[in-house]
């Protein structure tokens, strides 16, 4: 794969997100905005690796809920009809486990497996120097030594 298509690809991903905004915003994708970048046609396709996707969520001992979050919105039909549709609301997590349970031959989801999993790793990292930082003002390991202090 190319630079400049995994570049086109992680703008597509990352413009596709969506925040709920409150004290602590929480990020997410609908499925529906992902089936087509993902290389499925058809939803009925799609939903294979979103149902494998939750039973590796539930396996692990995450509530599924938590990551997939079932929705149905409104579709404009012909001659101003309109008819529900399924989709869900999906966690980071949840749309790298949709990633890891799709062909990794279709090229766009071997770009998403590579995505979300490197995405995953930052957050992590973030988290982890947060909580380390945390720590240290905790213990007053970042204060100065005092004047008087002997090694």
């Amino acid at each position: 794969m190319n630079t400049e298509l995994i570049q086109r690809m992680q703008c597509d991903f990352d413009a596709l997100a969506k925040t709920v905004p409150g004290p602590e915003p929480v990020e997410f994708w609908y499925a529906r905005d992902l089936q087509e970048p993902l290389g499925y046609a058809r939803w009925e396709n799609f939903m294979t690796p979103i149902k494998r996707a939750m039973e590796s969520c539930e396996t692990v001992g995450y509530k599924v809920s938590d990551h997939f979050r079932d929705i149905t919105k409104m579709i404009a039909l012909g001659k101003g009809g309109q008819r529900e549709i399924q989709d869900f609301m999906l966690t980071r997590y949840a749309c790298y486990l949709i990633a890891q349970n799709g062909d990794p031959q279709n090229e766009p989801i071997a770009f998403a497996q590579s995505y979300f999993a490197l995405q995953t790793r930052k957050q992590e990292l973030i988290e982890e120097r947060i909580r380390l930082i945390g720590r240290m003002e905790a213990h007053g390991s970042c204060a100065a030594p005092s004047a008087g202090a002997r090694s």
